[in-house]
């Protein structure tokens, strides 16, 4: 009996894989919170954004952000109450260091992890440039990107209590 119990429980239990190794994890383990807690030394700036997003985004994302074949990125500001919103990084993300933390992770799409931190900060500059979230001559790293503002930085509210409307 119990060997039958223990042939039917191996035969219904999914063996996928070997259990991950922890160094691995923490290589994975790329994740950059709101106050830029383990953003990586290296800067980035407008100007070299731009010709990193030419070469590795516009196919995706059209030029300046605009959209189409993926996600739009720009525009949208200010129209997330009126009845026709559009979410974009610009209009509906809270933090910039969202913005690197995706980019650096998952971009560009057919090759995720494939950014160096220079090439994500840059990227996040260029961005955020194109709706004058910053400045087109500034440079980002990890002093000033958390203290980047955006737009809809107060849109939210804690769902722990933190923050009172």
């Amino acid at each position: 009996m119990f060997k039958t119990l223990a042939f039917l429980l191996a035969a219904t239990t999914p063996h996928f894989g070997a259990p991950a190794d922890p160094a691995l994890v923490k290589a994975w383990d790329r994740s950059i919170p709101p106050d830029g807690t383990g953003l990586p030394p290296g800067k980035g700036s407008v100007s070299e954004g731009l010709a990193i997003y030419t070469e590795k985004c516009v196919m995706c994302h059209g030029v300046n952000g605009v959209g189409k074949p993926a996600d739009q990125l720009t525009g949208g500001v200010g129209s997330l109450a009126t009845a026709n919103p559009v979410k974009t990084v610009s209009s509906f993300w809270p933090y910039a260091t969202t913005l690197f933390d995706y980019i650096r992770r998952a971009m560009p799409v057919t090759s995720p992890h494939s950014l160096s931190d220079h090439e994500a900060y840059a990227l996040t500059a260029y961005i955020l440039s194109i709706d004058g979230i910053v400045k087109k001559d500034a440079v980002l790293d990890a002093k000033s990107l958390p203290k980047v503002k955006m737009p809809n930085r107060d849109g939210f509210i804690d769902a722990y209590g933190a923050t009172k409307r």
